[in-house]
């Protein structure tokens, strides 16, 4: 019982952190997961409550979508996040993640410092910037950060990031959940209290985090963002340097 206990109580966390940042239950599930379980199987666990805090954070904030780009970066994003993903076991590798650690350390160390670099918001700079932090993004297995660290380049509003970084990770959710279903669908069966706890964490959370969107200056905002990014580059260059 307290295996999904925990999980529960950090879920909370991670769906919060989620409904501010974009990102985030991936990147902090999964990892408690890997003391018990083999990747494959964490992260098809993970991809339960992933979902379902995705749909509800969707739903809460589908009016704050900025449509152009949801239609070109979004879009993008999740189609190279799926190619990516597809593509890592041939091409994933240590050197790879450590240089998208690095990435994400500039991207936050620069809204952290408040210098932040703009991207154009052309149709060219959205489809090139979502393909491109998609694929590397599947490549590593963190798409979230990546997205979001592009996002952050197209000076959305807050509110906006969010919802369209999330209406992108809804389409990776809804091609990626049914694979994991038959493919693992032994594993997600026997881990019905592990996941059904993440699961009510991740939307406790997300209740408890939309409501700050409207409640932090847009500068804090980015600054908060950015720190994130800086963690989750550490984090990930830890996990692939150290054995």
């Amino acid at each position: 019982m307290m295996e999904p206990l925990a999980f529960g109580l950090l879920s909370v966390f991670a769906g919060a952190v989620a409904a501010v940042s974009g990102f985030g239950i991936g990147s902090l599930l999964t990892p408690f997961l890997l003391l018990s379980f083999p990747a494959a199987e964490a992260v098809a666990i993970v991809a339960v409550p992933h979902a379902v805090a995705t749909t509800v954070r969707f739903w809460r904030l589908r009016a704050d979508i900025d449509m152009p780009t949801f239609r070109q970066f979004g879009i993008a994003s999740a189609v190279g996040g799926l190619a990516g993903a597809s593509l890592q076991p041939a091409l994933g590798s240590e050197a790879l993640t450590v240089v998208l650690a690095v990435l994400l350390l500039a991207a936050g160390g620069s809204e952290l410092l408040r210098r932040p670099v703009p991207l154009p918001p052309t149709p060219f700079w959205r489809l090139l910037g979502g393909t491109l932090s998609g694929v590397f993004g599947g490549l590593v297995g963190n798409q979230g950060g990546l997205r979001a660290a592009a996002l952050l380049g197209f000076q959305l509003q807050t509110r906006a990031l969010v919802a369209t970084a999330t209406a992108s990770a809804l389409l990776v959710d809804a091609a990626r959940v049914p694979i994991y279903l038959v493919a693992r669908g032994s594993v997600i069966a026997a881990t019905v209290p592990i996941w059904a706890a993440g699961t009510v964490g991740v939307v406790v959370g997300t209740f408890l985090g939309v409501p700050l969107l409207g409640r932090v200056p847009p500068q804090l905002y980015r600054q908060l963002v950015g720190g994130l990014l800086v963690l989750l580059g550490i984090s990930l260059a830890f996990a692939a340097l150290v054995p």
